[in-house]
């Protein structure tokens, strides 16, 4: 049985290919962190970079992985979005926008994707 992390990557990948393969993204970083801060995934598709929050639940019980980002999450996936650009400066002429993308179930299953959080 796989334990939090693992199954966190297992989400990741399978959103990933999720993006790729039926929304046309390519992948430019998985699992992206430095001390302070991480991004799920960034994507891009047409000249658009996609920080994507990846949020998995087994069960529905406890509500929502979308229910689960707020104003400080927001705020983190802000920030870390500017620390990969930093880094990445080749893509500063690109449009940037949050998103987000919802699994649930023991098969991964996507629930919501959500393109432009803000």
């Amino acid at each position: 049985m796989p334990n939090t992390t693992q199954t966190g990557h297992l989400a990741e990948q399978h959103a990933a290919t999720y993006l790729i393969k039926t929304r046309g993204y390519q992948l430019l970083a998985s699992n992206w962190r430095t001390r302070t801060c991480e991004i799920d995934l960034v994507m891009t598709k047409n000249r658009t970079i996609y920080f994507v929050e990846v949020k998995y639940r087994k069960y529905s019980g406890s509500g929502t992985g979308l229910e689960s980002i707020n104003k400080k999450k927001l705020s983190q996936m802000k920030r870390a979005s500017y620390e990969w650009l930093k880094f990445n400066p080749e893509y500063s002429s690109f449009q940037k926008t949050l998103s987000a993308i919802e699994l649930a179930g023991s098969q991964f299953e996507i629930t919501n994707f959500i393109e432009s959080i803000v």
